[in-house]
């Protein structure tokens, strides 16, 4: 179903996500005349406006939150007309036909965007289902958290798909629509440079970190029944394996694609209770300094104690011919250090120096793709260091710079949810996540979490402005490989 709809239905219309990203992204969309001619987008939530207090908050998110050099009077208030808004309670079936009347004709396709608490998602899809709008030309759009265990995702997915069969679910993943990510694909399959050396004849081992100087930042409620391996290691991070991972695919499409990163999950070796104390380790913010500032505890910032990690740090492998014996390092959590989020691709070392009979000391090339919060690619290289080499060679490490800022100085550079956005109204499924994905990746984490509560596992204190605690330094240097500070 690769055409444009003529209708978006936004659920959670007024809520964070609608305010920060959604009503921007679209609004960009617009503005470069990349929606379609006729598009009308009808946001619904619980708060009570009608259209025009529905058009005077989306205005004033765009005033809040668009860069200024995206400021124009004149294309907002043209994006402001596509607008409309009704007002719902989707726990019940009623106001569901009211909702219909305001769409209008969806003859031309309609794409919905669920962005609501999980609970809602069972009464909102009968309450589409009952007034008509779950047809062969209506796709929807599903924002996490779909589930937290296997079997709530598995009772999500069966509801969704009562309504709604495979190829017009959109299962959204935000890290997926990001350039960089995207350029993970570009540098494997573009170049004939990598994919030889991409494996474990050529790869010593692979990091991954996402950190946060955060703290909960008003999703306590949210935060604390989730925890950071179901927060961010079950979707963003093990997508980010699988890209770094899959197999080169047939075709840049959404099967081939989907196809390959599952493989991948499926490959991921079980932790299972035995292995979790020395290939997992978890933590929680004490308090501490973040950029200066002292910052509270996590038990202080959520008002009560708790036992939820919001660090932790796994050694995973991909248990297949090329990946065998090459460890995956994961490292994520809130109040570290610094911002950061990038795959340090380390290579192994020349298997037979040249120099070192004359003093000059060789490092393993390394490759770095940071994802934010700049955008880069660096390849670290040995180069000899100018001079006469009469006390000997001297090689220094030097790095090999490609700035997707700098390079594409003149494209402009478009967050995550203005790409999805698009996909999901044109019906290009490439970027989001299958079924299958979704549900071998809370297969291997229902496994780590298992194995925490059969060794009673508790989260190490941390204090905030560090890098977690002093076990996750261990978890890497044991095997002699140090996290890229």
């Amino acid at each position: 179903m690769h055409q444009p709809v003529g209708k978006l239905l936004l659920f959670g219309a007024t809520g964070d996500l609608a305010q920060r990203m959604l009503l921007p992204s679209l609004y960009a969309l617009h503005a470069d005349g990349l929606l379609p001619a006729g598009l009308t987008i009808t946001g619904t939530a619980r708060s009570d406006k009608d259209d025009a207090s529905f058009r005077d908050f989306a205005r004033a998110a765009l005033d809040e939150f668009l860069p200024s050099d995206r400021q124009d009077d004149s294309a907002v208030a043209s994006f402001l007309e596509r607008l409309s808004y009704q007002a719902l309670d989707a726990s019940t079936l009623e106001g569901f036909d009211s909702l219909k009347e305001k769409i209008g004709d969806i003859s031309g396709g309609l794409a919905i965007f669920l962005s609501t608490a999980p609970r809602l998602f069972g009464p909102t899809i009968k309450g589409l289902e009952s007034a008509g709008l779950t047809g062969a030309n209506v796709r929807i759009g599903l924002e996490k958290p779909l589930g937290r265990d296997l079997e709530s995702s598995r009772e999500i997915n069966d509801i969704v798909a009562q309504a709604f069969p495979e190829d017009r679910t959109f299962r959204i993943d935000h890290y997926l629509g990001k350039e960089t990510v995207q350029n993970i694909l570009a540098l494997r399959f573009g170049n004939s440079l990598f994919e030889p050396v991409w494996n474990a004849q050529g790869i010593e081992s692979v990091q991954i970190t996402v950190s946060e100087t955060v703290g909960l930042e008003g999703r306590a409620g949210f935060y604390d029944e989730t925890g950071a391996l179901r927060d961010m290691v079950q979707n963003h991070m093990l997508q980010l394996v699988a890209l770094i991972a899959m197999e080169p695919p047939a075709r840049f499409d959404g099967t081939a694609i989907r196809d390959e990163k599952v493989k991948v999950f499926r490959s991921l070796r079980r932790i299972d209770a035995g292995d979790v104390p020395t290939l997992t380790v978890t933590g929680q913010y004490g308090g501490g300094a973040v950029k200066g500032e002292i910052v509270r505890d996590y038990a202080t910032d959520l008002e009560k104690g708790s036992t939820t990690e919001t660090f932790v740090a796994i050694k995973a492998h991909v248990d297949n011919w090329r990946w065998h014996g090459v460890p995956f390092y994961l490292r994520t959590g809130k109040r570290l250090a610094e911002r950061r989020s990038e795959i340090v691709i380390q290579f192994r070392p020349v298997p037979h120096s040249i120099f070192a009979e004359r003093g000059g000391a060789l490092k393993p090339n390394q490759l770095v793709i940071r994802l934010q919060p700049e955008e880069y690619v660096r390849l670290l290289v040995m180069a000899k260091q100018p001079g006469l080499d009469r006390e000997g060679v001297r090689l220094r490490e030097v790095p090999l710079n490609l700035s997707l800022e700098n390079e594409f100085a003149g494209t402009r550079r478009r967050i995550a949810y203005e790409r999805l956005l698009l996909d999901l109204i044109e019906g290009d499924p490439t970027l989001f996540v299958r079924r299958d994905e979704v549900e071998a990746q809370w297969e291997w984490i229902d496994g780590i979490r298992a194995g925490w509560e059969a060794n009673d596992v508790k989260p190490k204190p941390y204090a905030s402005g560090s890098w977690g605690p002093s076990a996750s330094v261990a978890l890497t240097e044991r095997d002699g490989v140090t996290w890229n500070e």
